[in-house]
């Protein structure tokens, strides 16, 4: 059995700050016979220094040019970006997040190239969990909350409200719409604070175990188009947080609903990444995150967690890791017959598309994986 080589490219999407493995990280994929590469610079916006990659046993190259072609096993924290997409051959296995439902170019280009790609958000285990997807969700969660309060600021072009309000003053109202990892951490965050929350989900157990952890502190709605007009209606904060595994998101705010909203109230759209839970959103970025639509503040950059890469990359690897080290040990097509979450992972192999969610959204067939890596 022979180990792949591991290759990790600094991230080139605009203000993305994260690094896809950590030195502990490295040490781990030695340990199983792998050799890494590492761009140089790739972890110093995450406060990681070329110096403790290199004493952990990695080898520092000078370009990502090297990097790609070097390496069997490319390990990566964002989808590939176009001037990236040259350096696609088959036999080439990717191991990214790559919300293809939102970037069909990049699923383009990896079908066209024949390229075995992996996505972090659509490996899921068997009670439908997405341990990959988790951590960032987390961090975009409780990220969410901060931000929130920020642009409530009345400089930043807010209502001018504090989240806790102030005694004999109510609080701000938060909604926040889904209750999976990332609508579980910024309910969580935002009761912190001491905001009003309303937590709106389809699922009535995941609300039932909100309720049964917060006592009360969270208030727990079943979504639906009514409940969903009324609670952005009367919000100060939205934070969108709505996810198909693998698809595109649902709109669940439409535009008639931004209207209805308090001039200067706030909207987080998390859900970006994945084409937007929120019909007036659209992508932005960290150097420029915000616009404002029918005198509501929308939020919506891809890469939230990219805004704290120290905390990020050390959550990303720690949940990435044991797939990483498979894939380097045994090879792609070894490691998803192993593991059946992995292989929900799998979203191209041979020019094909092997995850039914990411094929049914980019109107392409679908093809089992273990048909489609006997071709790779």
């Amino acid at each position: 059995m022979t180990s792949l080589t591991v290759g990790v490219p600094r991230e080139i999407k605009e203000e993305e700050h994260r690094v896809a493995i950590t030195p502990d990280g490295v040490r781990e994929l030695l340990h199983a016979g792998a050799t890494v590469l590492i761009e140089r610079g790739a972890g110093i916006d995450s406060s990681i220094p070329d110096a403790d990659y290199t004493r952990a046993g990695a080898v520092i190259v000078e370009t990502a040019v090297e990097v790609w072609e070097r390496a069997q096993l490319i390990c990566k924290v964002k989808e590939p970006l176009e001037s990236e997409f040259a350096y696609f051959r088959p036999g080439l296995v990717l191991f990214t997040y790559l919300h293809l439902a939102a970037y069909p170019k990049v699923a383009d280009a990896l079908i066209a190239n024949g390229v075995t790609a992996i996505a972090y958000e659509t490996v899921q285990l068997a009670d439908g969990s997405l341990p990959l997807l988790a951590p960032m969700s987390e961090v975009a969660g409780r990220m969410s909350v901060q931000i929130g309060a920020h642009f409530l600021e009345r400089h930043n072009g807010g209502r001018g409200v504090l989240l806790g309000g102030a005694p004999g003053v109510r609080p701000a109202r938060v909604v926040v719409l889904g209750a999976g990892n990332v609508g579980w951490n910024a309910a969580w965050m935002a009761a912190g604070l001491e905001a009003e929350v309303d937590l709106l989900d389809k699922n009535i157990d995941r609300l039932r175990h909100v309720d049964q952890i917060q006592m009360g502190r969270i208030t727990t709605i079943t979504s639906n188009r009514g409940a969903v007009e009324r609670s952005v209606a009367e919000a100060d904060l939205v934070i969108g947080a709505v996810l198909v595994p693998g698809g595109r998101a649902p709109t669940v705010v439409s535009e008639d609903m931004i209207r209805s909203m308090k001039p200067g109230a706030v909207v987080i759209d998390i859900a970006i990444d994945q084409g937007g839970c929120i019909e007036t959103s659209h992508e932005t970025t960290h150097s420029d995150p915000t616009f404002i639509k029918h005198g509501v503040v929308h939020y919506a950059v891809g890469n939230m967690p990219g805004a704290v890469p120290h905390t990020s990359t050390l959550a990303l690897t720690n949940a990435t890791l044991p797939y990483l080290a498979d894939l380097a040990r045994f090879g792609a097509a070894e490691a998803v017959r192993r593991d059946a979450a992995l292989a929900m992972g799998l979203n191209t192999a041979a020019g094909t598309v092997t995850n039914a969610a990411v094929a049914e959204a980019l109107a392409k067939p679908f093809v089992e994986p273990e048909i489609a890596l006997v071709s790779s």
